[in-house]
């Protein structure tokens, strides 16, 4: 079962690769979250950040949208492209919307900037 987890050290977690994706990476908007991705780093892991302001809700709503989006993305870790790192920064509406939702926007949103490999 340990190929399902979502490892610590797949995750960005220091404000100095928070301010690089800011800096250098490429931004995509949808509805319930903005997807930020920086390809073509030369360590081979894929990395993501998730950030959920207070202005997403309370505790609560906020960890659950942080929980939906860690699941939808480690479910699709495997089809994005190695070196790549990503960040989701949440929007208020995510609070309200469906995992099915927010699954579909995280679909359109990788697609658009090109992230997936050969198998979606």
């Amino acid at each position: 079962m340990t190929g399902l987890r979502f490892p610590k050290s797949a995750r960005l977690s220091r404000a100095s690769e928070f301010q690089r994706m800011r800096r250098e990476g490429q931004s995509f908007h949808g509805k319930f979250f903005v997807l930020s991705v920086l390809k073509n780093l030369p360590s081979p892991e894929v990395r993501v950040g998730f950030i959920t302001s207070r202005r997403v809700g309370g505790a609560v709503a906020r960890n659950r949208v942080r929980r939906r989006l860690r699941e939808i993305v480690r479910a699709t870790r495997p089809e994005i492209m190695a070196g790549t790192w990503l960040t989701l920064v949440a929007r208020q509406a995510a609070a309200g919307a469906t995992f099915q939702n927010l699954a579909a926007e995280w679909r359109m949103l990788a697609q658009r900037s090109t992230i997936l490999g050969a198998c979606s």
